[in-house]
């Protein structure tokens, strides 16, 4: 339904030279991914996007676990194009976290420091320092299978800045966890996030993880950036349909004349501003009022002939998918779902007032 031309949009680069500069290009078959990303340092950047998408090839190429095909990657004004990973200054904490199943939480933490020629002495008691930082010296003797899923996610994380990296690369962190466990942990990394001065790029398909613990979110598909700003701005001005999928919104893409957005194909869209040329218009769910029988004295709303194709609970509420006049998506209580007898194949009548949509140019 929506399409946007530009494929590279670049973060804000760090004046000083510092930070990160990247443009990764990575052919693998069919597939090529090919994003650009600058990020100053202590900037938390998350690469969001659907399965397949190209987030963890270009985290891997960050890494330097996938060679890149073209581009380049500088961190500090360093080029790391073909520096080995083991040498560059990156920190990675996995989806599954990999630690050392042999190894305490202590030593799994220390295991960096010694890589890098600390002594046993000296990697012990830097890995002791970052376990209390992370609320888990007492745990310091413990082996990763005798650890809760929050605490071995922080224990990977002391062991990734136990480093010192300049780079700080996480992979689905939050993936192995619990709804209940993941919710307390998201709040502590966004804590670590925030002390961290280096650059931080997260890579996740969940929004809310992208959103808690971004500064800058760069939203990826088949192998391109679509989309990229700030929480709030991804939010407000969704541009293709998995971002506003995404930030629960219905997204159209038309012609604007005055207050009018005309789709293609669709129906006509009433907006409250003036606009001329193409132009997305969204909506929230929650926006939309249901009717089973046309509304009279609506002819100043938008209002669409709709069939119901599907229902599920969203919240506490009912989100209702509707074909039709327009596609869209409606939020109702479950007490308004049962007075309207909501069913698969049901007619229905969706309104929606200009003053709560919301169009900008595409």
């Amino acid at each position: 339904m929506t399409h946007v031309e530009d494929s590279r949009t670049v973060l804000p680069a760090a004046a000083s030279g510092e930070g990160l500069d990247a443009r990764l290009v990575v052919d693998r078959g069919p597939f090529r991914l090919d994003i650009a990303v600058t990020a100053a340092p202590g900037d938390v950047v998350a690469l969001l996007g659907p399965n397949g998408a190209g987030k963890t090839t270009a985290l891997r190429a960050l890494a330097g676990l996938t060679p890149l095909t073209d581009g380049h990657l500088r961190l500090d004004g360093e080029e790391l194009d073909r520096t080995p990973p083991e040498s560059r200054p990156v920190g990675v904490v996995f989806q599954d976290y990999l630690l050392f199943p042999h190894l305490t939480a202590l030593d799994n933490v220390a295991f960096g420091p010694r890589c890098h020629g600390a002594t046993k002495a000296q990697a012990r008691a830097e890995a002791a320092a970052w376990l209390d930082r992370m609320g888990l010296g007492e745990h310091a003797g413990v082996k990763p299978r005798r650890l809760s899923g929050g605490q071995a996610q922080r224990v990977a994380l002391a062991r990734a800045l136990a480093t010192r990296p300049r780079l700080l690369l996480l992979d689905e962190p939050l993936a192995a966890l619990d709804a209940r466990t993941r919710l307390e942990v998201r709040a502590q990394l966004r804590r670590h996030l925030a002390d961290f001065e280096a650059v931080a790029v997260l890579v996740t398909h969940d929004p809310l993880d992208a959103m808690v613990l971004a500064d800058r979110l760069v939203v990826v598909e088949h192998g391109l950036i679509v989309q990229e700003g700030t929480p709030a701005e991804i939010a407000r001005r969704p541009r293709t349909d998995y971002v506003a999928q995404l930030v629960g919104l219905n997204l159209y893409k038309g012609r604007a004349s005055g207050h009018t957005v005309h789709l293609d194909p669709g129906p006509a869209i009433s907006i409250t501003e003036d606009l001329d040329g193409l132009v997305f218009v969204a909506f929230p769910p929650g926006a939309v009022t249901l009717f089973r029988d046309r509304p009279t004295g609506a002819s100043a709303r938008n209002l669409w002939h709709c069939e119901v194709t599907g229902l599920e609970t969203h919240g506490d509420q009912i989100r209702a998918a509707l074909t039709g006049e327009l596609a869209l998506t409606a939020d109702l209580t479950t007490v308004a779902a049962a007075e309207l007898d909501l069913q698969p194949g049901a007619g229905i009548w969706a309104t929606v007032k200009a003053a709560q949509t919301h169009a900008y140019p595409a």
